[in-house]
């Protein structure tokens, strides 16, 4: 009800201010404006010369008032405009089925809000929007749903939820003013370096998402049946500890093989794209090098497993502009999950971005690319032409255990961003 009468308010403001600044420009064209001084003749018999100057004075209040109807249409259009943006904002919390009490904490998370001291030069502007993705106004039940909570109380544990609504676009979500469950009898983790190989007591996260209770279950996973998502990633011991060690001259590349096309030392800092468990950073810390590795926790909990390693994960999809100024890593890493599985028109914003934040010099190692032989030639190749890297390195073959007569293939390239 507040709402709706904050719309009325506004309606009846924005008719006030219309007539207002209407009566304001007519009075001030009429009564200020030197050309409206008209002296009509006092008789009949006065000079023709004097009426015809009259009606040139006429003519010109016209043109004026012509201009001035102009002036007041430019300034109801914009008027319009802001009392609609207005309304999109009022009118937003009843989309949200009608909870009050829901709605005012989603509009207090993606809703304005006026900066305390004013305009800000820096900004631009007096108020300031929290981030929040332009798809979550199209899954608004979902987001309704997402900041459903006790202010200030425990948050649901909605991870799964909250990465589905990531998956579909709402990315950033909003904040929240909810605190997450912390895991019973937590301990500290392992020390660095045992922790780089280390699997971390059960108790440091919370289970519920997840269908495996234990690590136990996400070690012993590989061996079940069915598909899951880097199934054998938790298997620190297994072929996880052999990733990137080697370099067979083809498709698989050895990181140090890779780190040779560098002066030692110039690569520093990076980030892993899709870098399930961590095991890529953990290989570069070896190397004194700093990777940030973007997981999802698709059916595991990847992001709390690559922070107990001792870490740096991010929790972001592979669509979102990565978090990063440009011209700033040393090297960008991604192994299978940049593939032909993206839309072209996503994946080429995604090579612009890792170009962007690379800097000049800077190494891009797409691993195991995976697409079709006619996708290779005529799509990708051209697509990372267009993006402007510089090849060091391209190996491709075939990828057989669907048989020869699907033509698939896998690329693995190490590409580099120009100096100039």
């Amino acid at each position: 009800m507040e709402l709706k009468k904050h719309a009325h308010q506004n309606k009846y403001k924005f008719k006030i201010l219309v007539l207002v600044i209407l009566t304001n420009l007519l009075t001030a064209y009429i009564f200020a404006g030197p050309s409206l001084n008209l002296k009509l003749p006092s008789s009949p018999y006065a000079n023709h010369h004097q009426l015809a100057a009259t009606h040139l004075l006429i003519a010109d209040f016209l043109q004026k008032l012509n201009s001035t109807n102009f002036l007041v249409q430019a300034l109801l259009i914009e008027l319009t405009s802001t009392l609609q943006q207005n309304e999109k904002l009022t009118q937003l919390p009843a989309k949200f089925n009608g909870i009050d009490n829901l709605s005012n904490e989603v509009m207090l998370a993606i809703g304005p809000h006026k900066l305390p001291l004013g305009y800000s030069p820096r900004a631009g502007s007096d108020e300031v929007y929290p981030p929040a993705g332009a798809a979550c106004m199209r899954y608004q039940e979902d987001l309704v749903k997402y900041m459903t909570y006790q202010v200030g109380g425990e948050c649901p544990v909605d991870d799964a939820f909250a990465q589905r609504l990531i998956l579909k676009g709402c990315e950033p979500l909003p904040r929240r003013r909810c605190r997450p469950r912390s895991p019973p009898n937590y301990v500290e983790p392992t020390p660095l370096p045992d922790s780089l190989w280390a699997i971390p007591a059960d108790t440091s996260i919370i289970w519920d998402p997840y269908t495996c209770k234990s690590y136990e279950c996400l070690v012993n996973r590989k061996n079940a049946p069915g598909y899951f998502d880097c199934k054998d990633c938790f298997d620190l011991l297994g072929r996880e500890k052999t990733r990137w060690m080697f370099d067979n001259g083809g498709i698989d590349y050895g990181i140090d093989q890779v780190l040779k096309y560098k002066p030692p030392g110039t690569i520093r800092i990076g980030l892993d794209i899709g870098g399930g468990s961590g095991t890529f950073a953990a290989r570069m810390k070896e190397r004194n090098v700093t990777i940030i590795t973007s997981s999802m926790n698709l059916d595991g909990p990847f992001n709390s497993f690559i922070a107990s390693r001792g870490l740096i994960s991010i929790h972001v999809s592979v669509s979102q502009r990565l978090p990063f100024f440009e011209n700033t890593l040393d090297i960008v890493h991604s192994m299978h999950i940049l593939s032909n599985w993206i839309p072209d028109a996503m994946l080429e914003f995604t090579l612009y971005d890792i170009h962007r934040v690379l800097r000049p010099g800077g190494l891009f190692w797409l691993d195991h690319f995976f697409c079709t032989g006619s996708q290779l030639n005529e799509t990708y190749i051209p697509m990372l032409d267009r993006v402007g890297f510089k090849k060091l390195r391209w190996n491709a073959g075939k990828k057989l255990d669907r048989g020869m007569h699907k033509n698939e293939w896998y690329f693995s390239a190490l590409l580099e961003k120009p100096m100039t």
